[in-house]
């Protein structure tokens, strides 16, 4: 039976694990939230707890976030998706490739999307229905802009490296470069995917640039390469490879950011993972995209790289590091 018929049989008696409960008074929420990170390192977990605390939501008062972490190894995404559903948690937050997992584990606790670059997870943005509601943002078309802007840094370029996370199901790097295939002919610059499993493939995939004369990278969104993103940038300026990615990339050093403001995504996330504690169904709250996006530019990489900002994309940034 499908997701969306399941929940049309049940009809108006599906129990929310929340909701039975919201009229009782004042009590402690639990969240569960599945990380690909530990919450050290994990993007957007910070913005997500302030923005609890703005809403009344204290952890350790009224609030119990219980965090679970793959410590980058996603093959235990199924695992503690689980596990938090045996806790009967009254919502999962979480992100990128927890949001299958986490759809898999249950069709009845409520899952919030922090962040996920898939609108095809529901039939309908709109109105979702079943147990899941939040924010996505489209990633390949992301990366086809950030090889855009890389090339009015440098014009020259006529290769670029693409750094992507291996997976056992590469549907969505296969969507990416198809994206930035139709932007890169227009360019006239050539693609050159590699794709590692994690921090340890890192000099490999730029020594291959480095051979195959990579004049730029342009670097995917992924927590392994979030967490790492001063070992890349780092790697970066050590081939002196002009570099574009996430905003973290940028704030490790690399030459460029242009991304989705996570911040606002994981604070959003937490706005309708309070919506949902008071009851509210997360099949009645419309999916939500990625609106707000960040163009940082590190004119200190530029110049050790020999290249010129021009004044036009400098006066587009919404920062420019001295």
């Amino acid at each position: 039976m499908r997701r969306r018929e399941f929940f049309s049989a049940l009809g108006g008696a599906v129990a929310w694990p929340l909701a039975a409960r919201a009229q009782q008074g004042e009590r402690i929420a639990r969240i569960g939230y599945l990380s690909l990170l530990p919450a050290a390192k994990a993007t957007g977990y910070e913005a997500f707890r302030a923005e609890l605390r703005e809403l009344g939501y204290i952890d350790g008062k009224n609030l119990r976030i219980e965090y679970r972490s793959t410590e980058g190894d996603e093959s235990r995404l199924p695992e503690l998706a689980a596990e938090l559903v045996g806790l009967n948690v009254d919502v999962i937050v979480t992100y990128a490739t927890g949001v299958p997992a986490a759809q898999r584990a249950t069709t009845i606790i409520p899952i919030v999307m922090a962040s996920y670059a898939n609108v095809d997870i529901v039939a309908n943005i709109a109105r979702p229905g079943g147990n899941i509601t939040g924010s996505t943002f489209f990633l390949p078309e992301l990366m086809a802009k950030r090889l855009e802007l890389l090339k009015e840094v440098v014009p020259p370029m006529t290769r670029t490296g693409v750094l992507l996370l291996r997976r056992d199901d590469n549907a969505s790097n296969r969507k990416v470069i198809e994206a930035m295939d139709a932007t890169a002919r227009a360019l006239q610059v050539e693609l050159q995917p590699v794709e590692v499993r994690g921090p340890r493939e890192f000099e490999s995939a730029f020594s291959a640039w480095e051979k195959q004369q990579a004049g730029g990278l342009v670097m995917f969104d992924h927590a392994q390469f979030l967490a790492n993103a001063e070992t890349i940038s780092a790697l970066a300026a050590a081939h002196r490879l002009p570099s574009i990615g996430p905003v973290e990339l940028a704030a490790g050093g690399g030459l460029m950011a242009y991304g989705v403001d996570f911040a606002e995504l994981f604070h959003r996330a937490a706005a309708l993972a309070v919506k949902i504690v008071k009851g509210t169904k997360p099949g009645d709250i419309p999916i939500e995209q990625a609106t707000k996006f960040r163009l940082v530019v590190k004119l200190k990489t530029a110049k050790a790289l020999g290249l010129t900002v021009p004044p036009a994309l400098s006066a587009r940034a919404e920062e420019v590091i001295e």
